[in-house]
């Protein structure tokens, strides 16, 4: 009987076994630095589930700042980092990030060739699209009736002074500014950026607070009727507030990328080749579509999302949706043209 108990132990252990995969071997690690809630986690630990490979991870909340790290640190400490198109172009020229081997990378396959290859990085010989997106114009119809704010102009009413929030972000802020002054949102020209800043600094008078981090925040606590926010932000924040309402406005909207790269510095170059391969796996972009709600350019992924988000036009923006819109590119010298007025416009009273 004693004998027949531990063999029946024995083949229950063995199931056991079999059935739970045993933890990957510790392959070392991946040092990765991105923007705030745009991995799920669930992701991450199943990234090292299947490789082995830790992933330490921090975030930024804007591209200024994770620049002047990376700058800092001459392109070390950090393994793969999410750049905006315009800061890779930037990191390019200044040597912070390094050239990629695309045979490392087989689920580049899986990308819209419409996102590659952009004037910020030809080739994509630095870069890989992950998300990409749009800052579009969000008000509560609570306090504003539902098709009444169309335009960027439209923000300039005086019913909404104190009652708009403005994003901290100076490329979409002046790129808002330039659409709406019928100006390419990448202008060059000294003398449409300053009737850009002429259009802030008139509509800063109706804003009740600059920031880049708070106006999901803002528009469902009501703290404000309306602002320009990224499309994924304003489907999560509709979540929360059924009363949110999106529009696309007629002088066009601001689009941008944000790009996986790898710095100049890398210590585990390997690993980070294998994460962003695993981060191009179609139902890794689906999860991530799912949990924050951003445009990917992963053309499988799509066809695995839910039929709401697959048909989406906030989150799959169509022709329509993207008339007169624009992907933010590099400026060039110009961007001190553009720093100036940013300057000049926080400190006007």
């Amino acid at each position: 009987m004693k004998k027949r108990l531990a063999l029946l132990v024995s083949v229950i252990a063995l199931t056991v076994c079999l059935a739970v995969p045993a933890p990957a071997a510790d392959k070392g690690q991946v040092i990765v630095y991105n923007w705030s809630e745009y991995i799920p986690q669930d992701v991450l630990d199943a990234f090292t589930r299947e490789t082995g490979i830790k992933v330490v991870y921090s975030t930024f909340e804007s591209n200024e700042a994770m620049y002047a790290k990376v700058k800092l640190l001459r392109g070390k400490s950090y393994d793969v980092v999410v750049p905006s198109g315009y800061f890779v172009d930037m990191m390019r020229r200044d040597k912070l990030i390094r050239e990629l081997d695309h045979s490392k990378l087989p689920n580049l396959k899986n990308l819209d060739k419409k996102l590659m290859d952009q004037e910020y990085d030809p080739g994509n010989k630095y870069s890989v699209p992950y998300m990409w997106g749009a800052v579009g114009l969000a008000y509560n119809t609570k306090y504003v009736p539902k098709g009444t704010l169309t335009r960027w102009n439209h923000l300039l009413r005086p019913e909404y002074k104190g009652k708009i929030i403005l994003t901290d972000d100076l490329r979409d802020a002046f790129g808002i500014a330039l659409r709406a002054r019928g100006h390419s949102i990448n202008s060059r020209d000294a003398g449409e950026i300053g009737e850009a800043y002429e259009f802030l600094a008139q509509l800063k008078n109706s804003v009740r607070v600059f920031d880049v981090t708070a106006i999901k925040q803002a528009l469902i606590s009501e703290e404000v009727w309306m602002g320009p926010i990224w499309n994924g932000d304003y489907l999560v924040a509709l979540e929360e507030n059924d009363k949110l309402a999106y529009v696309f406005p007629e002088e066009g909207a601001v689009l941008w990328t944000d790009s996986f790269t790898i710095p100049s510095g890398a210590e585990n170059v390997e690993n980070a080749y294998v994460f962003i391969n695993y981060m191009l796996r179609p139902d890794v972009a689906a999860r991530c579509v799912e949990e924050y709600k951003y445009s990917t350019p992963n053309l499988p992924a799509l066809d695995l999302l839910p039929e709401d988000l697959r048909k989406n036009p906030i989150l799959v923006p169509g022709p329509a949706e993207l008339r007169n819109a624009e992907f933010i590119t590099s400026v060039g010298d110009s961007l001190a043209e553009y720093e100036k007025y940013w300057e000049k416009l926080k400190t006007l009273q």
